[in-house]
């Protein structure tokens, strides 16, 4: 497992931009897959977590705060967007995979139909998906050019984006920075609110940390 790989407040490179990808908060059913078929909310620790990785987020003096339309997406990013004083933006493609059939089933690592999902992938298999799912490149499809587009934006500054956990390792495999879909199981589990932060401009990205889950978070 690849984590807690850096101190949030690196210097980035000069006139790159700079992005805090993350995972939302922990769902009332954290035991259960939920994909973009379950709008499920926060439980409490995922209420405290948000709160918790607020000001963190807020001292870095973000330029926009950006979140998935979904639930638990937008329960997380509020608090962030509050304590730095800037409207939420919502990117409905952001949502998290399709995951059909997987959908309120119980999560682990051993369900045969996400072993299979993960084993097609790591090989190379990215097009394969079960039926009713989004297959990698399904996602990557969906959630590069929203990528592409906030990066041509916020050019030169600094953003805040709130996602899921498929989609921020398929952001951050089909980014150019060393990691491939042959690394999923090396990365190990997207964390609730860990921190993923990328310095870049174009389609050249520097991974500065990755899943790292701040003290302020871990007390949560």
């Amino acid at each position: 497992m690849i984590c807690d790989s850096g101190i949030l407040g690196a210097a980035p490179m000069p006139g790159a931009t700079r992005v805090w990808l993350l995972r939302h908060g922990e769902t009332a059913q954290p035991a259960v897959f939920h994909g973009a078929e379950s709008d499920i909310g926060l439980s409490e620790r995922g209420q405290r977590q948000a709160r918790a990785v607020a000001p963190l987020l807020a001292a870095q003096r973000p330029a926009g705060i950006v979140s998935s339309a979904m639930r638990r997406a937008v329960q997380t990013a509020t608090p962030v967007a509050e304590g730095c004083g800037l409207p939420l933006r919502i990117e409905p493609d952001l949502h998290e995979r399709r995951v059909g059939a997987l959908s309120g089933t119980p999560f682990h690592a051993g369900n045969p139909s996400w072993s299979e999902t993960l084993r097609a992938w790591m090989a190379g298999q990215t097009g394969y998906a079960p039926p009713g799912a989004e297959s990698f490149d399904d996602i990557r499809r969906r959630v590069l050019p929203v990528w592409q587009r906030l990066a041509e934006e916020f050019a030169g500054r600094s953003l805040v984006v709130i996602a899921h956990g498929v989609v921020c390792k398929v952001l951050l495999m089909s980014l150019d920075t060393g990691l491939t879909p042959g690394d999923w199981q090396r990365i190990g589990p997207i964390r609730n609110v860990a921190l993923h932060e990328m310095v870049g401009a174009g389609s050249s990205w520097r991974l500065l940390r990755l899943n790292e889950l701040p003290e302020e978070v871990r007390r949560q």
